[in-house]
């Protein structure tokens, strides 16, 4: 373990400016595979497509006719035949050459070579007899590839799959038949390259007869919403024009809101990864593994309020995960400078080097302690080794032990010294002050020594505590992860990012390798920002009373934007593309080629144009010594509208270049120099920006690990991020507590698209706050940073039109910043039935017989849409309904209340304070979920209930007293009441608490029923006597 580096703005500007580069080869390669094109026997270079000349390697082309569809991904003009191509049903008979002998041989003579390509050192690829095997993965410009999904097989399955494949290609006419077997081997070889080849992960579209039913149903409601608002807007309720107007107004806010939601969700899809394919490609036995590295990030604030025992955990998570050692980084952002955070790590990382060789060697699942030892299966299940048990019982005593030594921390950081904190060597702790602080940074693991008990190395573990100081602005949340972005930049570099919340465990451990089946795919894999992983929780209550789980938002709206431009970003369990996080463009699409003619006259007849001769300059340029001839270019390419070339401070020392670099022109030097802008956008730190330079990631090459700690210092001090980009264009983006839609919306309007990866075995498992108050406190800050975007010029109703988001992406956006407004509606809708029941009147007139339809034809397409919106889900009618009810309750509460902050804070300049939800629950099982903590969230739906109740008993009492004929209006009145209560009922059963275990629903009923009995008891009068005849009565004359 080495020591802890703290530190301000200070840095040794006599430190080198210039460091190596990675080289960009400038070669023609493929556009499928991205290996490079091979040449004919002619010597001449392969060609697939004579129309449009789309470059493509021969093994892709041999793939695409007998796999594909044939026809050339750019033009989609069908393949002819190549000579010494196999032929396919479809190829024209008076094109066949003569070569039958090219065409049936055996092709064993498979040998495997490494491309420097474009997608960096985890690119390899296999090559046979010469030419290139093409890695396809996903999807050949926008063509799916299907596959099936494969799992781990035994020998009598894979010798049947083998058996399969060597009779698929022998009627192919790709291989022949060998005598008894003597080229077994060779043709599992061949087999196992085929399964290189195959795709990384498939697309599954809904089945038709699932999702046409569901867009029909779409539009016919659509159409009988029309119908119905003609129908109320022209027949007012002249007694009640007040609550008329009010109604109608709500409800065209609600179809306006309802189609934001829809519409999105017009083209779901789910998705497939194949696990087995990327290992085949990437991690291939005795060469060296090209999995590319990942720096996953965690995030905290408060150690109390996030407790250190659930913090340890998800690193221990983190560090066991199956992917390479030597390619994960763990970086812990403490961003409130605890130093029980601190003594917290030190501890979980002493005790990972027994958990993480324990978790490996026994492939466990979940690999965060505290939830595998509690989880109640059959732990012996598939376990075969005779020592398990025996370990088991062993680790699960130390991690006892290592419960207790935290808990002891948490208990001593209850009292805080009044001199401060003092360090185990007798130094003070720089966080004694958490609001004046240097940066700090210390790494527990991942260097020399720091191996596990097995001697094998651990996955390097890293503390990151930003300086902080009085009078800068430091952004919460969003500021802490762009100071990890840095950090983890000049330190390790990898080209992928994951960003977890310290609640967030990893609960498979092959999450990383599912992500990297889309973002290593060698074609797709370049257009996407970020893989998002659905969020699933621990700790709900069996009925999920509040709506925790969220699955329709998770199961069914990602799904919908899956299919259009990809999901949102949601904050937590993200895997980042990191070019798209610096606020670059996504790499073009490569342009049709033009026709043109190889004519060398200057005027052709069949052209009627000039040839233009190719001149090369036989002097290397400036650019080609420094490694940035390719590379420069390709960034600015990157950059594209955002990119400037205003002057800034010089990225390398002016005086150096020029004594380096005399003798070449003006041109050059202005190429080289242009790079100053880099320090405007994105801070002054050579070696940052030197990294952002690397596509492949990784560090330049001779740097000093102590010189990297202090640039990584430097690189989080407070005042870096002044008169730079950070937050604007790169990075997280501030401006709104709910920095993750306004960092996800930013990239999809650069054109980036992104993934949604839902394995079966969940990939990262959470807690959430089951009670009440805090539920509530949780979303209203969620809708709170919705109406903090909304007031924003990055709001989606104005924000990018022209750029590359497509509309219904946007619709998507717009839904996630207006939502809080439909709580005013809400509250007026609700309020409504209480209004009509204490004053008689009703918002819609008399019915008559088309009305009636309109009325009943709306009720069943809602009913029908979400009928076969659950069908294609698959969610649960229960889950479906706990998110109705929650949506009227957060209506009611955190989003009014969220609404007025935000008026508050853009009008007026009041500041509302970040809260941090809760994360732990009481000792006993959902005793949280019982415990009232009173509010001022609680006012607005406490008081519409209870109003709501009292219509229900004075409409009730009213009826009887006016006899029979005032039932029929009671109905309809009744019925909009009870929809109100029904949906507040979770609330309801909130406020109540426990109440010493009685259901809520009976004390409910209780009352209501009593209301309702007692006023037929006084209209009924039983004790009265019954008089029969006509009722005498005294005339007033005394007779």
């Amino acid at each position: 373990m080495t020591g802890l580096f703290t530190g301000s703005d200070s840095r040794n500007d006599d430190d080198e400016n210039d460091h190596p580069l990675s080289k960009e080869l400038n070669k023609k390669i493929c556009r499928v595979c991205g290996d490079e094109i091979g040449i004919k026997e002619n010597g001449e270079i392969f060609v697939a497509c004579y129309v449009c000349g789309f470059p493509v390697c021969k093994p892709c082309y041999d793939y695409e006719r007998s796999e594909g569809n044939q026809s050339c991904p750019q033009c989609q003009t069908r393949y002819k035949r190549h000579k010494g191509c196999p032929r396919v049903v479809g190829d024209d008979e008076d094109n066949y050459d003569d070569d039958f002998d090219d065409e049936f041989q055996l092709k064993n003579d498979l040998r495997i070579e490494d491309k420097a390509t474009e997608n960096g050192e985890y690119k390899h690829q296999p090559r046979a007899n010469g030419s290139a095997i093409p890695s396809v993965a996903g999807s050949v410009v926008g063509k799916d590839y299907d596959g099936e999904k494969e799992t781990t097989f035994s020998n009598a399955e894979w010798k049947e799959r083998v058996e399969k494949w060597k009779t698929r290609q022998e009627k192919r006419g790709l291989v022949t038949k060998t005598e008894d077997g003597e080229d077994g081997q060779a043709d599992e070889d061949e087999f196992l390259m085929a399964e290189a080849r195959q795709p990384l992960w498939r697309k599954v579209p809904l089945p038709s007869s699932l999702i046409s039913p569901y867009r029909i149903v779409i539009i016919v409601r659509l159409v009988i919403l029309g119908f119905f608002f003609h129908f109320r807007i022209l027949t007012p309720a002249y007694d009640a024009y007040p609550l008329w107007i009010i109604s109608v107004i709500c409800e065209i806010w609600f179809g306006m809101s309802w189609i934001l939601d829809q519409f999105p969700k017009w083209c779901p899809i789910n998705r497939e990864t194949y696990l087995d394919r990327l290992t085949l490609r990437f991690e291939r036995e005795g060469e060296p593994n090209k999995l590319a590295p990942v720096d996953i990030f965690v995030s905290t604030v408060d150690p109390l309020k996030e407790p250190p025992m659930i913090t340890a955990n998800t690193i221990l998570s983190i560090l066991s995960v199956d992917y390479p050692v030597d390619k994960v980084s763990c970086y812990v952002s403490d961003d409130g400078a605890s130093m029980l955070l601190f003594d917290t790590l030190s501890e979980t990382a002493e005790f990972a080097r027994r958990w993480v060789p324990f978790c490996k060697k026994y492939s466990i699942e979940p690999r965060a302690p505290e939830f595998y030892f509690s989880e109640k299966i059959d732990y012996l299940k598939d376990k075969v080794q005779p020592t398990f048990v025996k370990e088991r019982r062993a680790m699960k005593r130390e991690y006892e032990e290592f419960k207790v030594k935290i808990n002891s921390l948490v208990a001593n950081a209850m009292k805080k010294p009044e001199e401060g904190w003092v360090m185990q060597d007798g130094t003070p702790w720089p966080g004694n002050n958490t609001r004046d602080h240097p940066g700090m940074i210390q790494v527990y693991l991942g260097t020399e020594g720091a191996l596990d008990v097995d001697g094998k190395e651990l996955p390097r573990l890293v503390y990151v505590s930003r300086e902080k100081r009085p009078g800068y602005d430091h952004h919460k949340k969003a500021g802490a992860m762009n100071s990890l972005v840095r950090v983890s930049a000049v330190l390790t570099n990898a080209p992928f990012m994951l960003n977890l919340d310290c609640d967030h465990y990893i609960n498979n451990s092959k999450a990383v390798r599912e992500a990297m089946c889309f973002l290593m795919d060698p074609q797709f894999g370049k257009k996407l920002c970020y893989v998002q992983f659905p969020q699933r929780f621990d700790g709900i209550d069996l009925h999920d009373r509040y709506a925790n789980r969220n699955v329709v938002f998770f199961d069914i709206n990602m799904k919908g934007l899956d299919g259009i431009q990809g999901p949102v970003y949601v904050g937590t369990g993200c895997c980042f593309n990191r070019p798209a996080l610096y606020g670059y463009d996504p790499p073009a699409p490569e342009k049709r080629p033009k026709m043109t003619c190889d004519c060398w006259s200057k005027l052709c007849c069949c052209c009627g144009g000039s040839r233009k001769p190719k001149s090369k300059s036989k002097k290397k340029g400036l650019k080609e010594l420094l490694g940035l001839k390719g590379l420069f270019s390709k960034k600015k390419k990157m950059l594209g509208k955002s990119y400037s070339r205003k002057s800034s401070v010089p990225l390398f020392d002016l005086e150096e270049i020029e004594e380096g670099f005399e003798g070449y022109d003006e041109l050059e030097k202005s190429s080289l120099m242009s790079q100053k802008n880099f320090e405007k956008r994105f801070g002054q730190s050579p070696v940052f920006i030197a990294s952002t330079l690397k596509e492949d990631g990784g560090l330049p090459e001779g740097t000093n690990p102590t010189s990297l700690i202090k640039e990584a210092i430097h690189v989080i001090s407070c005042g870096y991020e002044e008169k730079t980009e950070w937050g604007k264009e790169i990075g997280w983006i501030y401006g709104s507590v709910t920095e993750d839609i306004l960092t996800g919306f930013k990239m999809h309007c650069r054109g980036w698209k992104s993934v949604y990866c839902s394995p079966k075995r969940p990939a990262f498992k959470g807690s959430a706050p089951i009670n009440l108050s805090d539920r509530l406190h949780q979303v209203g800050r969620w809708a709170l940073g919705s109406v903090e975007i909304f007031f924003s010029r990055h709001c989606p109703l104005w924000y990018a039109y022209g750029g590359k988001l497509k509309w219904l992406e946007r619709l998507a956006y717009v839904n996630t910043v207006v939502y809080p407004f439909t709580s005013i509606a809400l509250l007026a809708y609700c309020t409504l039935p209480a209004v009509c029941l204490l004053t008689g009147k009703f918002i819609v007139p008399t019915l008559n017989n088309l009305a009636s339809i309109w009325f009943i034809a709306l009720f069943m397409s809602i009913i029908l849409t979400s009928v076969l919106e659950l069908r294609w889900s698959q969610v649960s009618i229960e889950d479906w309904w706990r998110n109705e009810q929650f949506w009227v309750i957060g209506g009611l509460s955190a989003h009014l209340f969220a609404l007025f902050q935000g008026l508050l804070k853009v009008l007026f300049g009041v500041e509302t304070n970040f809260t941090v939800t809760a994360k732990a629950a009481d000792d006993a099982e959902f005793g949280e979920l019982y415990l009232f903590k009173w509010t001022t969230l609680l006012i607005p739906p406490t008081t519409i209930i209870i109003l709501n109740i009292v219509g229900v008993v004075a409409g009730v009492s009213d009826a009887i007293n006016n006899g029979y004929g005032s039932w029929g209006p009671l109905f309809g009145k009744l019925f909009f009441a009870f929809w109100v209560i029904v949906h507040l009922y979770p609330f309801l059963k909130g406020l109540m608490g426990r109440q010493n275990r009685t259901p809520t629903i009976v004390v409910l009923w209780s009352i209501l029923l009593a209301s309702i009995f007692s006023l037929v008891w006084v209209r009924i009068d039983p004790f009265l006597p019954k008089q029969t005849g006509p009722i005498l009565k005294q005339c007033g004359v005394e007779c």
